[in-house]
């Protein structure tokens, strides 16, 4: 394959960990999940882990990947994705294993999970799809919902009152021990994209590494449930939605060091007989 073949391929071609013969449905027009199924085929590829990796697909638009990854995965109850991956890694651990789940299912219902991983600082990888709402159970309020957002369940739109301020899960994952690589991306312009694509790529090779649990957080827009047209929605991701979670690599370290105070020990329960 020539030089100009192998750019018209890396430009317009398909990824090799990306099938289209299955998918069941397309995704909304401007909704950006389809670029990060494109992201995570090209960061698959390029690792060369097509038959070591294992998806777990939550419930809502992400699980459609589920279909689109021609690698093996599981579709799990909502919000259980996490726990679902943590486990498979456990039992398989040359697997590389991945959860994909929404600001509903990794923010709220599957919460505890998230916190857990990250305190047992299990090695493997989350994608966080954040378009701040749950996208295909209804367009309701999420922990991540912008305030002032008018959502179903925030007709009104979102009160801090009522349901609080907007949760940011980067943040709060880069202050926890167990974390490897925490980062928060984009893929609303090109030069974004490719950060995208970065932050997924090294958030793989810390588990390949051995070191520790990554988190990759993505901006997603969702012109359905904001009520915006697609180019609209793009803008609202750059004008609104950055200025509310901030891009960034917010931790990044190649060891989990900690020590251990012997003195510890001597506290406690003694073991009896």
């Amino acid at each position: 394959m020539g030089e100009g073949a192998v750019i018209k391929q890396q430009v317009v071609g398909k990824p090799k960990a990306v099938q289209l013969d299955f998918m069941p449905f397309k995704f909304c027009p401007g909704c950006h999940e389809s670029l990060v199924w494109r992201a995570l085929g090209e960061v698959i590829d390029e690792l060369d882990i097509q038959g070591k990796a294992i998806a777990c697909l939550d419930i809502g638009c992400s699980g459609v990947l589920m279909v689109g990854l021609a690698v093996d995965g599981l579709h799990c109850l909502h919000g259980r994705s996490t726990a679902v991956a943590a486990g498979v890694k456990r039992v398989l651990p040359q697997a590389i294993c991945f959860n994909i789940g929404g600001d509903g299912s990794l923010c709220a219902i599957g919460a505890g999970h998230m916190v857990n991983v990250m305190m047992r600082s299990d090695p493997i990888t989350t994608i966080f799809l954040n378009n701040s709402g749950y996208g295909m159970t209804g367009g309701q309020v999420a922990p991540t919902s912008l305030i002032g957002l008018r959502t179903t369940t925030t007709p009104e739109g979102r009160d801090v009152q009522s349901t609080g301020f907007p949760l940011h899960l980067s943040e709060i994952a880069a202050t926890m021990l167990g974390t490897a690589y925490v980062s928060r991306v984009s893929v609303h312009t090109p030069a974004n994209y490719q950060k995208a694509r970065k932050a997924i790529k090294t958030a793989f090779q810390k588990q390949m590494d051995g070191v520790g649990y990554s988190l990759v957080e993505i901006l997603c827009a969702c012109p359905p449930n904001w009520g915006l047209s697609p180019l609209a929605a793009n803008s609202f991701v750059e004008e609104k939605l950055i200025g509310e979670f901030p891009l960034g690599e917010f931790k990044n370290v190649d060891k989990i060091e900690y020590t251990v105070d012997p003195e510890i020990n001597r506290v406690g329960r003694v073991k009896r007989g």
